[in-house]
């Protein structure tokens, strides 16, 4: 395959950061965003071409930032929308401003970042929008009903975008992770942590909260390798050579047994319920 340039946000850790990595390996050409620009200034020294970039700007100044990247290489064919922030608390707990802020930065801002790159690749007829999900795009765990919402809601948004512009020459990915060993729980910038005033949630959310240090750090996923396999699916070689590339790429054995789980559960209600449930047809 032909050298691609790749467009990342979210780049100053976890899977911005190994995306940069892989990708050079592979000999193409990385244009790696931040909200912060400084925490990614070392990746220059390697010729990646750096850019500010914050997922929930505006509409008109995500449009000018993606004008910015397409002057350096003339194109961009894969954007990586990677950037992404976890808000936890109990329902009664979660101000409105916590769920905006997570709807806006794990929902909205690939949409708005998407929505400036789309008219480039449609005129070339030609691109690949990957967007980073999550197991919690399947699974609901308590306390983390905001970043599970927004993980379902991304599901559905790239599901349907998948097959307006695939007609279009268009490729979607849509990569769910389960646990990976990144800074995600650690990092201050990407962790809401909302005070839990319900006496009733109190005890179970500290729980939780325990559950998420003792997590940090030894989640059992390796970035390094989750990323290989979605350069190879972007590209179409190694371990996706010869393959049927899918929509949805699963990654992590947690993912794999939650998902499995689920389906199974989900198809046995269906079996048992199936009379009633088409019962309701005119």
């Amino acid at each position: 395959m032909a050298q691609l340039v790749w467009l990342i946000t979210g780049c100053s850790s976890g899977f911005g950061s190994a995306f940069v990595s892989e990708i050079l390996t592979r000999g193409d050409l990385v244009i790696a965003t931040s909200r912060n620009v400084d925490k990614i200034a070392h990746l220059s020294q390697s010729g990646v071409t750096l850019l500010q970039l914050d997922v929930s700007n505006s509409q008109e100044s995500l449009d000018k930032t993606v004008a910015a990247a397409l002057e350096v290489y003339g194109r961009i064919d894969v954007l990586v929308n990677n950037a992404g922030y976890i808000a936890t608390g109990s329902w009664e707990d979660v101000k409105e401003h916590d769920l905006v802020t997570q709807f806006d930065i794990n929902v909205f801002g690939p949409v708005r970042v998407t929505k400036a790159v789309l008219p480039h690749m449609r005129a070339r007829k030609q691109g690949t929008l990957v967007f980073m999900g999550s197991r919690s795009g399947w699974y609901g765990d308590p306390f983390c009903g905001p970043y599970s919402g927004s993980k379902f809601a991304l599901e559905g948004m790239v599901e349907s975008l998948r097959w307006e512009t695939a007609p279009l020459g268009i490729r979607t990915l849509l990569v769910d992770p389960g646990r990976f060993r990144t800074g995600f729980l650690s990092s201050a910038g990407n962790l809401g942590i909302a005070e839990s005033k319900v006496d009733d949630y109190k005890e179970p959310y500290q729980t939780f909260l325990g559950y998420l240090a003792a997590e940090d750090g030894q989640q059992p996923g390796d970035v390094a390798k989750a990323v290989k396999i979605i350069a190879d699916v972007v590209r179409r070689e190694g371990s996706a050579k010869d393959a049927e590339v899918p929509f949805r790429l699963l990654l992590g054995s947690d993912c794999f047994d939650t998902v499995k789980e689920k389906c199974e559960e989900t198809l046995k209600v269906m079996k048992q319920w199936e009379g009633i449930i088409k019962s309701t047809d005119l």
